[in-house]
């Protein structure tokens, strides 16, 4: 178990704390609890009588738990909101709050598998009761398969390329650690980009293992059924792929296509955004380097 000092800062704290609005007596979920900075800054601002539920699929958080009545910690994935919810009687809620991405705890413990800084074993789930790991991704997946992660969720063009050379070089042995990934892939890894395209594979390879894209999609879409009238909904993204999602949604409700016109020809939305994209400035940069990519968008429920 690890304590809450190994978790960083968390990201943009006040602005996405302050993006929910928070009524005394509301009810709050933090869907990505890590170390628990941002409930603690909801806790803050709740009075006595109101709730906030986070979620935490990582057993490694459930040590960051507060002891306030206020609060309770579900240790699950938060595509399952609206059931775990429920099953607190929770039927509705006040405000939203998610970090997305991989937290600075999880990229900072080698054998966790997340960072290209250390050798470790091909893993990379965010939640150990996961059956699908990187070793299956890289060892197990056809080439075509490879091939679509490589390009949809790394975005990386020569994706085929890199395919191939992953399929024929596990055909004399296993490819069982990150080291071994870099060397099977080094002559695609020129020192300029290196560092680059190393994040966008593994980043591709994660958002596989943990179905990042799937659960999000879930995730947002449960978000608009459980949010009140007027509830906040207040998120992280840290790159495109997250972001176009959360974007396209809190603009028109969908993921893709456009939304139908009502009579008047106007278009019928769930949401209205709630001031500008926010980032993070340099100062907080500084501090916390996973802050870099972070974009924060902040939405109220029609």
């Amino acid at each position: 178990m690890t304590t809450t000092m190994e978790y960083h800062n968390p990201v943009l704290l006040h602005p996405t704390v302050d993006g929910l609005d928070i009524k005394p007596d509301g009810i709050y979920v933090d869907v990505t609890f890590g170390g628990g900075g941002h409930s603690k800054e909801i806790l803050r601002r709740l009075g006595p009588n109101g709730k906030l539920f986070a979620f935490d699929q990582d057993e490694d958080a459930l040590a960051n738990a507060l002891p306030d009545e206020r609060f309770t910690l579900i240790n699950e994935n938060f595509r399952f909101i609206k059931r775990f919810l429920r099953f607190h009687g929770v039927k509705g809620v006040d405000g939203i709050l998610a970090d997305l991405g991989v937290s600075s705890h999880q990229f900072d413990v080698p054998e966790r598998g997340f960072s290209t800084r250390f050798d470790a074993g091909l893993d990379m789930r965010m939640s150990q009761k996961n059956d699908l790991n990187a070793y299956r991704v890289v060892n197990e997946y056809e080439e075509q398969d490879l091939r679509r992660v490589f390009f949809d969720y790394g975005e990386l063009k020569n994706a085929p390329v890199l395919a191939r050379t992953i399929v024929e070089a596990r055909q004399g042995y296993p490819i069982k650690t990150t080291d071994e990934l870099k060397e099977v892939l080094k002559k695609y890894l020129p020192e300029k980009v290196r560092n680059k395209i190393l994040a966008q594979i593994y980043q591709a390879i994660r958002i596989e293992v943990n179905q990042e894209m799937d659960v999000l999609k879930e995730f947002i879409e449960q978000s608009l059924e459980i949010l009140k009238p007027g509830g906040r909904f207040s998120v992280i993204s840290y790159h495109s792929l997250e972001d176009r999602l959360v974007k396209r949604f809190i603009k028109n409700g969908m993921f893709e296509g456009e939304p139908e016109r009502d009579f008047y020809g106007n278009f019928s939305v769930p949401f209205k955004t709630i001031g500008k994209l926010i980032v993070p400035d340099e100062a907080e940069i500084k501090i916390n380097n996973r802050a870099r990519s972070a974009k924060l968008r902040i939405a109220e429920k029609i």
